[in-house]
């Protein structure tokens, strides 16, 4: 696998899946809504015959809380995204954007100009998916970028990325999967770009005790968390992207403020549990909770 950011869309598919068992729930139980996802889901028509209660019931007989934890991350972003839009942030930048179809869903203003960034493939792949009119919105703008021979900076320049103008950035579900040095190199070239303006950089990344200490990844009394850990790994690398870098609080936050950046949040499953979950009566309980992922907002330092 390269260093690149923009991978194979195993990954991409697996969350999007998540995102349409979501939305199969009631509207006052769900905390997503994804009407796009069941686009890019391999057997959408038979999750859906199975509906959100049996769907998210075998989920957590695979991995408690899985599915939560990465509903309260894709809600959490779509927060910040809606936030900073009605803050006046005139613009988004999806690193690795895959499936992610916030562009759309969101109602987000059309003064807010999105550039989506990934690799050619991928994104010919989900223009195909995607309905014409939603393709061709004034607003959003496909960046596709190969880094064996392309600047993620020129691709975006030549994009018409304008960096007197202030600007959102999200690296979502990425850091496990490239070297530190691939993510460092992004942070550093995305600051640089955005130097001129106020930014704020979105990155999830995986704790390093998930190796040395798993139980305290999960929460108490979670089952088998060990086991489970090696289960998360073991399916990540059969669909051909390992996880391979793993953090400390601390390491993130150094390269953060490395690069003009300080941490306003940093955020897990059991932060967000009490916000999301428990307002639709679904709070999980202890011993379902998954914190293996981090989810970090920082912003640009005056």
């Amino acid at each position: 696998m390269s260093n690149s950011i923009f991978a194979k869309d195993g990954t991409a598919q697996g969350v999007a899946k998540q995102r349409l068992i979501e939305t199969l729930a009631k509207s006052d139980k769900r905390i997503i809504n994804d009407p796009y996802a069941d686009r890019f889901v391999v057997g959408a028509s038979f999750i859906k015959l199975m509906g959100h209660t049996l769907n998210v019931w075998l989920a957590q007989k695979l991995v408690p809380g899985f599915h939560e934890h990465l509903m309260s991350r894709t809600r959490f972003i779509d927060d910040l995204i809606k936030r900073s839009a009605g803050s006046g942030i005139e613009q988004y930048v999806i690193l690795g954007a895959g499936y992610d179809c916030r562009a759309h869903r969101l109602e987000l203003p059309s003064s807010l100009r999105i550039f989506e960034v990934d690799q050619p493939e991928v994104q010919a792949r989900k223009r195909s998916k995607l309905p014409r009119q939603l393709c061709d919105s004034e607003n959003v703008t496909y960046v596709p970028v190969d880094f064996t021979h392309q600047s993620l900076t020129k691709q975006l320049m030549d994009a018409g990325f304008d960096q007197s103008k202030s600007t959102v950035i999200t690296l979502e579900g990425v850091s496990q999967y490239i070297t530190k040095e691939a993510v460092s190199s992004t942070i550093k070239e995305m600051a640089t770009l955005t130097q001129k303006a106020n930014s704020i950089f979105f990155i999830s990344y995986v704790d390093e005790r998930l190796n040395t200490n798993p139980e305290a990844c999960f929460g108490k009394g979670y089952p088998k968390a060990a086991k489970r850990a090696e289960i998360i790994k073991y399916l990540s690398a059969k669909a051909g992207e390992p996880w391979i870098s793993f953090y400390p609080a601390e390491e993130v936050e150094n390269v953060l403020l490395q690069n003009g950046y300080f941490i306003k949040e940093n955020l897990t499953l059991t932060d967000l549990n009490s916000q999301y979950f428990a307002p639709v009566g679904r709070t999980l309980p202890e011993n379902q909770l998954f914190n293996l992922e981090h989810f970090v907002i920082a912003q640009s330092q005056d």
